[in-house]
């Protein structure tokens, strides 16, 4: 396999890099590789390793002759239960700014994923 479909299949995978104060470094991760991660005070640093690794680990499971994981795979979709009043509270905020409260909610998530 050439380095460039390794790399190509390797970019397949979602990759995570946060700070963890427990730890006191940044902390990258590739969940549906491998697990572990890779660890350094420097977040670009950490990435770059972790695209590496990552790199790694599709080209030693290729020359084991062992399948790749599947990607994980996101429909867009989930069900959350919460408080009544909190879904009260949500939908008046939601049709305060002019949205549904599907957009309203999915923004507040976005914003809080990005941290």
């Amino acid at each position: 396999m050439r380095h460039s479909e390794i790399k190509e299949r390797a970019g397949r995978y979602a990759k995570f890099v946060e700070w963890s104060d427990e730890d006191r470094c940044f902390i990258g991760r590739c969940p549906d590789l491998f697990d572990g991660g890779i660890h350094g005070d420097d977040e670009a640093t950490v990435y770059a390793e972790l695209c590496q690794a990552a790199e790694e680990w599709v080209e030693s499971l290729h020359s084991d002759k062992a399948d790749l994981p599947e990607p994980k795979k996101y429909s867009g979709k989930f069900v959350m239960r919460v408080d009544p009043l909190v879904h009260r509270r949500l939908a008046a905020k939601a049709k305060l700014a002019g949205e549904s409260l599907n957009t309203f909610c999915s923004k507040l998530l976005d914003q809080a994923a990005l941290f």
